[in-house]
């Protein structure tokens, strides 16, 4: 099969089962999958502690990003010596290598950390949102990290929060705004086949 979509970036609400569309999408076009994985990589060409990056993933900083305009020549660099929020060099790292990403593979999928905005002026590029219906998304929360339904309310909130002010802050642009994107899905209302069918479809055209 050849597509003409040869990365695809998907960002996803909390609980709408984006991760796992991510990863059986990959495994069905033979793409290679970057996720948390992006942290491990990050940890190696910065040098931080991949801990201590994790715990900064995903959260907004509370400085102005103005090392966003010195671009690859942070990266180059290096970023451990610029005095900006660990947050925001891990933001900086990770694009460079979600850039190095696009250059290098002949396929990837790639999960959250603002990649629809940063290869949002590349053709070959397909930008996914995967939505589901509140109630659902509960229900798998609960059901996958064995908690209550209060719990797993509490969870999908705020980790919907998190990640919205997260890319809000880094793109300037609205999370989960349907301009963002390319095609927008509700897994609620088909199962993990179903939505990478309609994903491979809609990234044959």
């Amino acid at each position: 099969m050849t597509m003409k979509k040869r990365i695809i970036t998907i960002a996803r609400q909390y609980g709408s089962r984006g991760r796992e569309i991510g990863k059986k999408l990959a495994e069905e076009l033979g793409y290679k999958y970057f996720d948390r994985d992006l942290i491990s990589m990050a940890a190696e060409k910065s040098g931080y502690n991949k801990d201590i990056l994790g715990e900064a993933d995903e959260k907004a900083a509370n400085s102005l990003l103005y090392t966003l305009a010195l671009g690859s020549s942070v990266y180059a660099h290096g970023v451990e010596h610029i005095n900006v929020p660990l947050n925001d060099k891990l933001y900086i790292v990770q694009s460079n290598i979600i850039k190095e990403i696009y250059e290098k593979e002949a396929g990837a999928v790639i999960v959250g950390r603002c990649a629809d905005y940063i290869l949002a002026d590349k053709a070959d590029v397909a930008h996914i949102f995967i939505t589901a219906d509140f109630d659902s998304r509960v229900k798998v929360v609960a059901d996958r990290s064995d908690v209550t339904e209060a719990k797993a309310k509490d969870l999908v909130i705020k980790t919907d929060k998190r990640r919205a002010n997260y890319y809000n802050y880094y793109t300037g642009k609205k999370w989960g705004k349907i301009e963002n994107y390319d095609l927008i899905l509700n897994s609620t209302k088909t199962d993990i086949d179903g939505a990478v069918k309609v994903i491979k479809a809609f990234c044959e055209t």
